[in-house]
């Protein structure tokens, strides 16, 4: 008998930088990594586009964005 373990999609949190889409917002996500070498932190950014159903979200808003099945060519994500 095999289980099947349910994946969990990927969450993270980030701030809305652009919402002139319909339906679509824009949202940077800052991580830190520790360089190899030296030991350093850096901070990385990445921005998503993530699927907002409503047009709720507005620029400078907090949000948390959930991986999910491909949306359109460059949309993988949905705002919570």
């Amino acid at each position: 008998m095999e289980t099947k373990i349910k994946k969990t999609n990927k969450v993270l949190k980030g701030v809305v930088v652009s919402d002139k889409m319909d339906k679509t917002v824009v949202v940077e996500v800052t991580r830190f990594v520790e360089h190899k070498k030296y030991g350093k932190r850096i901070k990385m950014t990445k921005k998503y586009k993530a699927h907002d159903e409503g047009n709720v979200k507005k620029i400078g808003d907090k949000v948390e964005i959930e991986e999910t099945k491909p949306i359109s060519k460059d949309k993988h994500f949905k705002v919570i």
